[in-house]
């Protein structure tokens, strides 16, 4: 079931997090310096993710100012498409040169009040939140283009010390798959 992200006010603090890698390499929070930060919760066997992984790859390269983390917090148990081997072929797949990281027990992606994939979080040089919400108005079979419009915009402004316009669009996407 497509469910919308949770609008988490502006201005609320990105929480910690240390987390493993793909390759068991803990990363945390406070390593991502770049002026502005986007935590992306995203899995590998999502439609609205798959739609869109190909020009977030790109988006992520091309982005100056920007560090791009994504995070998988999905019951890879229940869904065997989210565990690490496969997220690492994704990542293959789709060009992903950032960091994604195993949120395994799901207490990050709770933190963040994520709430579907994907689900993103863009916070400025205080890591406060500027942006949350959609990559652009594309979802699958609607029939408009993955450009990452409204991210690029929210980047740009975030990167010149400006906010974003509101209302921001909500992001849409499969329900993250919660343990029991």
């Amino acid at each position: 079931m497509a469910l919308e992200s949770t609008m988490v006010p502006l201005g609320t603090p990105a929480p910690d997090f240390s987390l493993p890698d793909l390759r068991g390499n803990v990363r945390s929070l406070a390593e991502f310096t770049a002026p502005a930060l986007l935590v992306a919760f995203v899995c590998n066997h999502c439609p609205y993710v798959k739609h869109i992984e190909d020009r977030f790859g790109e988006f992520a390269a091309a982005a100056e100012n920007l560090d791009v983390v994504a995070v998988c917090a999905n019951d890879a148990e229940g869904y065997p498409d989210d565990t690490p081997e496969k997220l690492a072929e994704q990542a293959v797949r789709a060009s992903w040169a950032f960091p994604y990281l195993v949120d395994a027990d799901q207490a990050v992606a709770r933190a963040y009040k994520a709430v579907c994939t994907p689900d993103f979080f863009l916070y400025g040089p205080d890591r406060l939140l500027a942006y949350r919400g959609a990559f652009d108005g594309s979802t699958p079979g609607n029939g408009v283009p993955v450009t990452g419009d409204l991210m690029r915009a929210a980047v740009a402004s975030v990167v010149v010390g400006e906010p974003v316009p509101e209302p921001h669009r909500p992001s849409m996407g499969c329900s993250i798959k919660w343990r029991s």
